[in-house]
């Protein structure tokens, strides 16, 4: 993968995450509830912007 394929990835990601996920409140609820590992594997699972996230990632390995 050329680097500025890389580059762009990662300012997309960064972008996502700073756009939906910078103070969820749905995040932080769960880390109330259940903590914060609990609230993690949400986002990671079931959370549609961690999805999309997690198809980021495979493109980078």
């Amino acid at each position: 993968m050329k680097p500025s394929t890389r580059k762009e990835l990662f300012i997309q990601v960064e972008s996502l995450m700073n756009q939906y996920c910078e103070g969820c409140f749905l995040h932080q609820q769960l880390k109330k509830e259940g903590g914060r590992r609990w609230a993690h594997r949400f986002c990671i699972s079931q959370c549609t912007v961690g999805e999309r996230l997690q198809e980021y990632g495979k493109k980078l390995k």
